[in-house]
C-alpha cells in the first residue's frame, strides 16, 4: 500500500515499479519552484529531487525517508510536488509560567517541530532567563542561561529551525515588579482590580526609562542567537491608563499612549535591521493605528478559542460570556475570530501573522477539538489575507500543570495545516502520533491523547480559555464555573478516563520519551478523576440545597476524603515535572492548588 508521508503533500501520484533502496539520489536546484518547495520522483530509473532552497531539499529528503520505510517502496513509484502555504511556521512555548524545560525536553521538541516542518521556535520569556543584573528576579526559577540559548540555537539550526528571542516588555512584568527595586517602574505600584480580584502590578509605566530597561532585557537574550528576528510581546497591559499614565491617556487616548511606547521599544531593533514581532491587541479597538506600523514590524494576531466554541458561548449570552465581559474582553471582536483583524491588516497593506493556540493550558488534558477548530480558522484566514506567518502558541497558565505530551497532537496538526491546509485538513492526528512521534506499535497512545482532549466537551459546560476540570482544580473567583456538569456527564467522563487508563497500561510507545509520556498521562488521568470527584461533591450539596453552584459547599466527610488524596497526587506531580522540567518554579506551580486545598479544609471543619 502506498505511503502517505507526513505532512501530506499537496500533490502525490503513484505508479507501479519503485526505486531500489540503494538507488542514487540525483539532486537539482530549481529556482522556479516556490520557496521551500520540492519535487520528488522515485521509480525504476532511480530517485530525483528538484528543490528551490535548503529547506526544500531538507523536506524532500525527509519525505524520501518516510517513503523508504514503507514495505512497498521498491514496488511503488512516487511523484510528489510540495511547497508551504505559510513561509514562516512557528511554535511558541511558554517557559515563564513556572515550567522551564530541561535541555533533553527542548531537544525532544526540536525533533517534533522538525518532523512537522516548523521553521521557527520561540521560548516565551518573562523572568526565566539569567539576566546579568537581575539575579533577585530569576534566582529561584532555574532559568535558561546564555549557554543554554547558544546550545539551543545550534540544535535548531541543525534541524532547519530558527530560534527567535522572545521577551515580554510591557504587560506581564509582575515577576519583576514584585521586587522592591523594580516597583517604581509599575503603572500601578499598589496593584489593580480586575474581575473583582486584587492583582499585583503587572504593567510597566510607559516611560523612556522603562523603554530602555525593557530594551536591555531583550538585548541580553537576542545577542545569544543568530536570528535577525525577535518578539517583544507587549500584550495585555491591563493597568494602562489606570495609574501613573492616567493623565496622558486622558489627553491622548489609550491607543496612542500604548503604540507610542511599543514604537519606542521596536525602534532600536528596526534601525539595526531586525524584524520585530509584537502582539496585535491594540488594533482590535484602535484600527486607525494600523497605518503607523513601521516597516519591519510584524503584528501577530492571536486568538485562542475556535469559532464553534465562541459561537456557543457568546451567541447564547451565557454566564460564561458575561464573566469575560466583566474582565474586559471584547466579545464582539472575539466572535469574529481571526477574520476581522486579519482583513483590516491586509487591506491596510500591513504584513501580519496569525497565532492560534494549542489549547493545552487551563485544561490538564487538552482541548483538542477547540485547538483544531482554532488552527483551521487561523490557516484559512491567513491564506485568505496573505499572512506571512503562522505561530502556534502553547501557554502555561496556572502553573503549567499540563504535561508536555498534551501539546503533541496540536503541534503535529498545526505544523501540517500551516504547511498545506487542504492536504492536511482531515489529518488523522492519533495515527501521526503513534506512527511518527510516539512510535507506538500498539497504536493506543495517540488515541488516548485524542480522547482525553475531548473530555472537556463531554462535561457539557462550554468554557472559554479552559476546561471544567482545570477550573475545579484551580478555582479562580474572577472566572468561576458558570454551572456544574450533570451527574450523567460526570459518569460518562469517568468511563472515558478509566478506558484511557487501561489503554495506557497496554500501550507500547518506543520513542525515547515513551515511558515518560505514559507516566505523565497516567497522572493526568488521576488528577482528572480527582477533579471529577470534586465536581461531584459540589453537585451533591448544590442539588440538596437547590441553589446555584457554591465552590465552598462540600460535605465535611467528603471534603476530608478528598484532602487525603491531595498529597499523593502532589508527590506524583513533582516526580513527573522533574522528568521534563527544571526544579525552579515547581513550588510556585504546586501552590496553584492551594485555593482548592483551603476550600476543602474549610469544608472539612464546617
Amino acid at each position: 500500500m502506498p505511503v502517505i508521508p507526513f505532512p501530506a503533500p499537496r500533490s502525490l501520484t503513484t505508479t507501479h515499479g519503485g526505486a531500489a533502496l540503494d538507488a542514487p539520489v540525483h539532486v537539482t536546484a530549481a529556482p522556479d519552484l516556490p520557496p521551500q518547495g520540492y519535487r520528488l520522483r522515485t521509480g525504476p530509473e532511480g530517485v530525483t529531487v528538484d528543490h528551490r532552497d535548503a529547506l526544500g531539499l531538507r523536506y524532500a529528503l525527509r519525505t524520501l525517508d518516510q517513503l523508504r520505510a514503507g514495505h512497498d517502496y521498491t514496488a511503488t513509484g512516487y511523484d510528489i510536488s510540495d511547497h508551504p502555504d505559510f513561509p514562516v511556521r512557528g511554535f511558541l512555548l511558554d517557559i515563564s509560567r513556572d515550567r522551564v524545560p530541561t535541555r533533553r525536553t527542548l531537544a525532544r521538541w526540536i525533533e517534533i517541530l522538525a518532523l512537522a516542518r516548523f521553521t521557527q521556535l520561540e521560548l516565551y520569556g518573562e523572568h526565566t532567563y539569567a539576566f546579568r543584573d537581575h539575579r533577585d528576579v530569576w534566582q529561584d526559577a532555574s532559568p535558561l542561561t546564555a549557554g543554554d540559548l547558544r546550545w539551543l540555537d545550534a540544535r535548531c539550526a541543525a534541524a532547519g529551525i530558527e530560534l527567535v528571542a522572545n521577551q515580554n516588555t510591557f504587560g506581564h512584568m509582575e515577576r519583576f515588579l514584585r521586587h522592591p527595586r523594580h516597583t517604581h517602574r509599575a503603572e500601578n505600584p499598589e496593584g489593580f482590580e480586575r474581575g473583582g480580584v486584587h492583582r499585583p502590578p503587572s504593567t510597566l509605566e510607559p516611560t523612556d526609562d522603562n523603554a530602555a530597561f525593557a530594551t536591555a532585557l531583550v538585548a541580553e537574550t537576542t545577542r545569544e542567537v543568530r536570528s535577525r528576528r525577535l518578539n517583544i510581546g507587549a500584550d495585555e497591559p491591563f493597568e494602562l491608563g489606570r495609574g501613573r499614565s492616567a493623565e496622558r491617556v486622558a489627553e491622548q487616548g489609550v491607543g496612542e499612549v500604548y503604540f507610542s511606547f511599543v514604537t519606542r521599544l521596536m525602534a532600536p531593533w528596526l534601525e539595526a535591521g531586525y524584524t520585530v514581532e509584537f502582539w496585535a491587541d491594540v488594533f482590535a479597538d484602535h484600527p486607525e493605528l494600523m497605518d503607523r506600523v513601521p516597516p519591519g514590524a510584524v503584528p501577530v494576531v492571536w486568538q485562542y478559542d475556535g469559532p464553534r466554541l465562541l459561537s456557543e458561548v457568546i451567541d447564547g449570552d451565557t454566564p460564561e460570556a458575561r464573566t469575560w465581559q466583566r474582565l474586559g474582553a471584547d466579545l464582539d471582536n472575539l466572535r469574529e475570530g481571526f477574520r476581522s483583524r486579519g482583513k483590516l491588516l491586509s487591506e491596510a497593506g500591513v504584513p501580519f501573522w496569525v497565532a492560534p493556540g494549542a489549547s493545552n493550558w487551563n485544561s490538564l488534558l487538552g482541548r483538542i477539538d477547540n485547538a483544531v477548530d482554532n488552527m483551521l480558522d487561523a490557516a484559512e484566514t491567513g491564506r485568505e489575507n496573505a499572512a506571512q506567518g503562522f505561530l502556534l502558541t502553547s501557554w502555561g497558565d496556572h502553573g503549567h500543570w499540563d504535561a508536555p505530551s498534551v501539546a503533541y497532537g496540536p503541534v503535529v496538526f498545526g505544523g501540517a495545516v500551516s504547511w498545506s491546509l487542504e492536504a492536511n485538513r482531515d489529518l488523522d492526528i492519533a495515527a501521526v502520533l503513534d506512527d511518527h512521534v510516539l512510535l507506538d506499535e500498539a497504536r493506543l497512545t495517540g488515541g488516548v491523547l485524542m480522547r482525553l482532549g475531548r473530555v472537556h466537551r463531554d462535561l457539557g459546560v462550554p468554557l472559554l480559555n479552559g476546561s471544567p476540570i482545570a477550573r475545579a482544580l484551580f478555582p479562580d473567583p474572577a472566572v468561576p464555573l458558570p454551572a456544574l456538569p450533570a451527574p450523567e456527564a460526570l459518569d460518562r467522563v469517568a468511563v472515558t478516563l478509566a478506558a484511557c487508563r487501561d489503554d495506557l497500561t497496554a500501550a507500547d510507545p518506543a520513542a525515547a520519551d515513551g515511558d515518560v509520556v505514559r507516566r505523565e498521562l497516567h497522572h493526568a488521568v488521576a488528577l482528572a478523576q480527582f477533579a471529577l470527584d470534586v465536581l461531584r461533591a459540589r453537585a451533591a450539596v448544590t442539588a440538596d440545597a437547590g441553589s446555584v453552584p457554591d465552590a465552598d459547599a462540600i460535605d465535611p466527610a467528603t471534603a476530608r476524603r478528598l484532602l487525603r488524596r491531595i498529597e499523593p497526587l502532589l508527590a506524583e506531580q513533582r516526580a513527573c515535572w522533574l522528568l521534563r522540567s527544571r526544579p525552579g518554579g515547581l513550588d510556585d506551580s504546586i501552590r496553584e492548588l492551594d485555593r482548592l486545598r483551603h476550600q476543602l479544609t474549610a469544608a472539612a471543619h464546617a
